[in-house]
């Protein structure tokens, strides 16, 4: 018949008439009824013709893919999310953003430490007149 060895494991004994109807109705009884299968998405869920599922998926997916377009030329441009501090303004890329915001807060507390080291002490503001000898923070 074939040219398959006979060490492969085929069984090419003729099966009975009978057993096959066994066969066959053995597998029958053991086949997932329909909801099952409609709950694992094999079958549609529709009560559409066959002849017109597929035009009503389709209708479904364009109308879908319209809802989306619509919802995309609403959607406001990058600038105004930056203007409005939704998304931050920074050029990096989406995986340094976080280290550049975090070396930003940095920078600002030591520029603060800073303007806070040089300051002027409350007698070099009473001296030049900005404050008055009443209003002197460290007497009070």
């Amino acid at each position: 018949m074939t040219d398959v060895p006979p060490e492969s494991g085929i069984d090419e004994s003729p099966i009975s008439p009978i057993e096959r109807r066994n066969s066959l109705e053995k597998h029958l009884q053991c086949r997932p009824d329909q909801q099952d299968l409609k709950d694992r998405h094999i079958l549609l869920d529709t009560n559409v013709a066959p002849s017109l599922q597929a035009a009503q998926q389709e209708l479904a997916r364009q109308k879908t893919i319209d809802s989306l377009k619509k919802s995309l030329e609403k959607r406001p441009d990058r600038e105004a999310l930056v203007e409005r501090n939704i998304m931050p303004s920074s050029n990096a890329a989406p995986a340094l953003q976080a280290h550049a915001r975090e070396l930003e807060k940095h920078m600002r507390a030591d520029s603060l430490e800073h303007k806070i080291q040089n300051r002027p002490k409350p007698e070099e503001l009473i001296k030049s007149g900005i404050l008055d000898e009443d209003e002197d923070p460290t007497k009070a």
